[in-house]
């Protein structure tokens, strides 16, 4: 069921498949701080330019001692496709199960042309070094969006 989560709340344990057999986990991260941008699917216009974006800041981000990892429905081997096509340097899981789509309360209901069907909504959370949630970015509109996210990493 989904839920929501505020500023402060613990974040949702997660552990998920990564590229090249490799997992990522809540518990891997800690210690550093996380960014978590939740995208509806691999390729398309919307998500491929968050993702350029995010990856173009990567270096910044590091520098600020964060984490930066994408998340989506999507299976591993499009996540592969999609990094090779944009030559991405991030680390995208795959949630086939949606159960951390559902636990971070991003797996919601939306409409398209009259017809509603279940889907990612476009959501960033930023996650300190001790897993707590230090900010969220619902419904994310992707113009301007990484370098306030990026801000707000380095103001934490």
């Amino acid at each position: 069921m989904t839920q929501t989560l505020a500023v402060g709340d613990q974040a949702p344990a997660f552990d998920l498949a990564a590229s090249a057999g490799n997992s990522c986990s809540l518990q891997s991260l800690s210690g550093r701080k996380a960014v978590l941008y939740f995208y509806p699917k691999d390729d398309t216009s919307g998500c491929t330019k968050e993702a350029i974006d995010f990856n173009a800041l990567r270096a910044e981000f590091a520098a600020a001692d964060t984490a930066v990892i994408g998340i989506s429905p999507d299976p591993v081997a499009s996540h592969d496709k999609f990094k090779a096509k944009y030559h991405l340097d991030l680390m995208l899981l795959s949630d086939d199960s949606r159960a951390m789509l559902e636990a971070y309360g991003v797996w919601a209901k939306k409409s398209m042309f009259g017809h509603s069907y279940m889907g990612v909504e476009r959501t960033t959370f930023l996650i300190d070094a001790e897993g707590r949630i230090a900010k969220i970015w619902p419904k994310v509109k992707v113009p301007g969006h990484a370098a306030e996210v990026l801000a707000a990493a380095r103001a934490l």
